[in-house]
This record gives structure tokens, C-alpha cells and sequence, in this order.
């Protein structure tokens, strides 16, 4: 049963041995946003530039045209010539009769033609070519990203969480969303991240969105099953990646840590309690919003400590020291384990938000 397990979890449809052009619509690249009218004016104004630029050329070469009435070519007429040319109409009332006009027609305005064709149908093409243009950046994501933040599921809860990572200073182009719902992907690379689409229990899912090099995975998915199940296949690609979870029922919280996960957020029992001491005390519920917000007001963040401050008390230092992270353990300022700092020690503190 277990090896029948293993392989449902690592069978040979392995996704991330495909090509690049087989992930497309399956690993989304965020790209900057252009206005549907600058785009237009953009290709308009290369439409005109081209047709300019072919009605100089044969105006220079005007000699080397023969015109209908017998005519000498004036710039109106080149600039005719240009437009009926250029667009493939081709009525023939002006033609190059000299060796050196036809060998500009197929030196310069054959390829001004190619491209005035191109602006002119430039939308269809860019449906066209949208497919290569996300398998080459796929491909570039895939070779450079290292030491980023993965978010399974992109509901309330992982909205929240990325909004937290990516106010403590991470880069939204160094985060990671997994979901199967194309509303949550949508609103993902609306705020500018990078997007998996498909199920986080599954090896080959996780891998596309580099959980083998990932520095953090947090799930936010809403079935405990789901996280412990996402946890035990995060864990066995990167063992050394901080994993965090969050978790429905509190029973299920050492399923969690047998599993490999650092930290485990009950979230019915947080709010549970928030709820209980807003109806005695609000003001407590509000500093804890406070505190959990870091961009205003307060906020708790964890740093390395000062070589002055090894040996004191952590009672003691310029900051409100709440905790002391030892080996990877959190002692409580106050327990005899941390009466003294140590050399390698980690102060979890209270600090000023970047609006405070």
C-alpha cells in the first residue's frame, strides 16, 4: 500500500521534465501592463513611420517610376505609391520600370511591406507568438529562481500571508502562488506574482514552482488533510525549507509537526480567542492586529543579536524582547533556559511598523 501510495505521489508524468511551451497556462510569468490605447498608438505610429519612410525612398528614386499620364513623380504621388504598396493593394498606376528602382522595391519596400503588415495585424500576431514569448520566460524563471516564498492557496488566508511576506521585504517576483482555481491564479497575477496552476499535494507541482530551492513554503490550504498531505511532499523535496501551515482543528496540529512543518497556525481557535477577549477587552484585539500588521504602527519581527548584547539579560536590551530563538526553539524571556544571551541566538522583538 505504501509503495502504491509513493508511486500515485511520484508517477512517471513527471511535468517538469516536459519543454518549456508544454507549461504554458500551467506556470503563469506576471509582465507589465500596457493600456489597450498605447498599444494601439504605438502601432499606429510604426505603421506611419514605415509609410514615410517608403515614400522617401521612392521620391529619391522617383526618376526610376513611370507613371500612367507620362508624368515626373511628385511626393504625392510616392507617397500614393507608398500607401497602396505597402497595404498589398497594388493598382499599378505607378510602376518601377529601372533596375534600380526594382532593386529598392526588393531591398527596401518589400520588407517595409512585411513589417507594415505586421503593425497592421499586430494583435493576431501577439495571440500567435504569446505561447513562445511565455515558454522563453518560463524558461528563465525556471534557471534563476533560488530562495524564494511559495503560497498554497491564494483564498483570504493566502491573500493575508502575502501580504505580510511581501511587506517584511520580499520581492513579489521571489513568490510563488499554487492553486487549481482560476479566480484565485487570476487575482495572483493581478498583484503581480508568478502563478502554478494545479494540485500542491502533487511532487510534480510542486517542483514546477521550485520547492526544491524555495527558502519558505506557507499553506494556506482549506482542508487540514490537504495541508498535512502538501507538507509531507514539501518536506521530501527540500528538507531544509521553513514550512508553515495553517490548520481548521487543533487535533491535528502534531499530524502537522510529524509531518515537517516549523509552524502551525490553528485558525478557528486564533480567532476563537480574539473573539472572546474583544468582548471583555477591544483594545487587546486591536494592539494584536497592531502588532500583526507591519506596515503600521507595531509589528514583531525576529533579529540576530548584537555582540553587545551577548551575556545580558534579555530583559534588558534597546528592544522589547519577547522571545529568544535558540536552535531553532522559542524560550520565553523569563525561563532559566535564557537568562543570558548567547552567540548565535535570535531575538523575536517588538519593533516600530514603516508608518509608526
Amino acid at each position: 500500500m505504501r509503495d502504491r501510495f509513493r508511486r500515485g505521489r511520484f508517477g512517471p508524468q513527471d511535468m517538469v521534465d516536459k519543454p518549456d511551451y508544454a507549461l504554458v497556462g500551467v506556470v503563469r510569468i506576471p509582465e507589465l501592463e500596457t493600456s489597450p490605447a498605447r498599444a494601439i498608438g504605438r502601432r499606429v505610429l510604426w505603421a506611419l513611420a514605415a509609410l514615410l519612410l517608403c515614400s522617401v525612398i521612392v521620391y529619391l528614386d522617383r526618376n526610376g517610376y513611370r507613371d500612367v499620364k507620362d508624368q515626373p513623380l511628385s511626393y504625392l504621388d510616392s507617397l500614393y505609391y507608398s500607401a497602396v504598396t505597402l497595404s498589398t493593394t497594388g493598382y499599378g498606376d505607378i510602376t518601377p520600370i529601372s533596375e534600380s528602382a526594382r532593386l529598392i522595391n526588393i531591398l527596401f519596400i518589400t520588407p517595409l511591406r512585411v513589417l507594415f503588415l505586421i503593425v497592421l495585424i499586430g494583435t493576431t500576431l501577439e495571440v500567435l507568438t504569446e505561447r513562445s514569448r511565455q515558454a522563453i520566460k518560463i524558461q528563465n524563471w525556471r534557471n534563476r529562481v533560488r530562495n524564494h516564498t511559495i503560497i498554497v492557496g491564494y483564498g483570504t488566508k493566502g491573500r493575508t500571508a502575502t501580504t505580510a511576506v511581501l511587506a517584511d521585504g520580499v520581492r513579489p517576483s521571489e513568490v510563488v502562488v499554487v492553486d487549481d482555481h482560476h479566480p484565485a491564479l487570476e487575482a495572483a497575477a493581478a498583484d503581480g506574482l508568478v502563478t502554478v496552476r494545479g494540485d500542491a499535494t502533487k511532487s510534480d507541482i510542486l517542483r514546477l514552482a521550485g520547492m526544491q530551492h524555495a527558502a519558505a513554503l506557507v499553506i494556506a490550504a482549506n482542508r487540514d488533510d490537504t495541508a498535512v498531505m502538501v507538507t509531507l511532499t514539501a518536506r521530501e523535496l527540500n528538507p531544509r525549507a521553513k514550512i508553515v501551515a495553517s490548520i481548521r482543528e487543533s487535533e491535528n496540529t502534531h499530524l502537522m509537526r510529524q509531518s515537517g512543518a516549523n509552524s502551525v497556525v490553528v485558525s478557528s481557535e486564533t480567532a476563537g480567542r480574539l473573539l472572546g477577549i474583544a468582548t471583555i477587552t477591544p483594545s487587546v484585539v486591536e494592539v494584536v492586529e497592531d502588532l500583526l500588521s507591519p506596515e503600521e504602527g507595531y509589528a514583531i519581527a525576529e533579529r540576530e543579536v548584537d555582540p553587545s548584547e551577548v551575556g545580558g539579560s534579555p530583559a534588558h536590551t534597546k528592544d522589547l524582547v519577547l522571545g529568544v530563538v535558540r536552535d531553532g526553539h522559542l524560550y520565553r524571556v523569563g525561563e532559566a533556559d535564557v537568562e543570558g544571551i548567547e552567540i548565535g541566538d535570535r531575538l523575536l522583538y517588538v519593533r516600530k511598523g514603516e508608518r509608526g
